[in-house]
């Protein structure tokens, strides 16, 4: 392939050319990095001069968005130097209104940020409060799950929230329909150990009611199961005759999954059976049905034999 091949006199005037259109482009972006835009910067708001005799809530987010008028370099680095990263805001006009308006106090504003940058505007440019009267409440903490565990794992105690309860914050009326709190849904897959993890509390869904704390840590004892059957002995409920009734049998075999860690604590004194002697004064049954009445909650049920006894009543 065939190269161009330049005199000396040619390729000192490529070389000045491309200096020469170097500079015009660095010329104009100078140039136009010097001029003014409006560029919008986040910032979080600290509130200041607190009404004395009013209680009240914000029912807005704490950042907002500054329509900031700067130099085509701030746009720049806009995103990498945002001065200051917060800004105070007074709130006087809540000792005689409901609602503080950021263009009666755009003087202060601008006063906290570079000499160079003037917010024009600010989004939201009214801020509203909740002067509702407000009470806390403590309720405990739901958790939300969905795990997912290898063949033959699963909880092997109780899972221990910390904390367990969250302060909740707002009118009267609204935490009296709260009884507890839920957090976010925590999702895990293929779990066959202990686990640890942060999960978010839910958001609330009122403007006027916040939450402490917003996140809660959660413990996951977790173990492998094996089966286990033992016999428990059947207790008769509802027997307000006091006939003296008779089982056959007098126990049942109750087949359960159990954590290999908790097979020999957890025994037939865990587990209560009971009939209810109403299927035979009420609904005249032949046969009495055995439910289990009391069973650990790490345990998981499988069966129970014989799941219907006969019965002889004796007046």
């Amino acid at each position: 392939m065939p190269f161009i091949k330049l005199t000396k006199i040619e390729k000192r005037r490529v070389l000045s050319l491309l200096a020469c259109l170097v500079l015009a482009v660095g010329a104009w972006l100078f140039m136009a990095l010097n001029n003014k835009y409006v560029y919008t910067a986040k910032t979080v708001l600290i509130y200041k001069n607190f009404p004395q005799k009013r209680a009240f809530h914000p029912l807005q987010s704490d950042t907002v968005d500054l329509q900031v008028e700067g130099t085509g370099w701030q746009l720049l680095f806009a995103r990498l130097r945002i001065n200051p990263q917060s800004i105070s805001v007074s709130l006087n006009q809540l000792n005689t209104k409901e609602f503080v308006v950021f263009s009666d106090q755009l003087y202060n504003v601008n006063k906290q940020l570079e000499s160079s940058q003037k917010v024009i505007s600010v989004k939201p440019d009214t801020l509203y409060f909740d002067f509702t009267k407000r009470t806390v409440k403590r309720v405990p903490i739901k958790l939300v799950q969905k795990v997912a565990f290898v063949k033959q794992y699963g909880i092997s105690s109780e899972i221990l929230l910390n904390p367990k309860f969250v302060t909740v914050t707002g009118p009267i009326e609204e935490l009296e329909k709260i009884d507890s709190w839920s957090t976010d849904t925590l999702k895990l897959s293929n779990v066959q150990s202990s686990a640890k993890a942060r999960v978010w509390m839910q958001h609330s869904t009122h403007k006027n009611v916040s939450i402490f704390p917003s996140s809660v840590e959660v413990k996951l004892p977790v173990d492998e199961f094996t089966e286990k059957t033992v016999e428990v002995p059947l207790k008769i409920v509802n027997n307000r005759n006091y006939n003296s009734i008779k089982l056959y049998p007098k126990k049942v075999k109750v087949t359960f999954l159990v954590a290999l860690s908790n097979f020999a604590q957890v025994d037939e004194g865990f587990i209560t059976a009971t009939v209810d002697a109403d299927e035979w004064q009420n609904l005249h049954h032949n046969q009495f049905t055995v439910k289990i009445t009391q069973f650990p909650n790490y345990c998981k049920l499988i069966s129970t034999y014989p799941s219907k006894v006969d019965f002889i009543i004796e007046k």
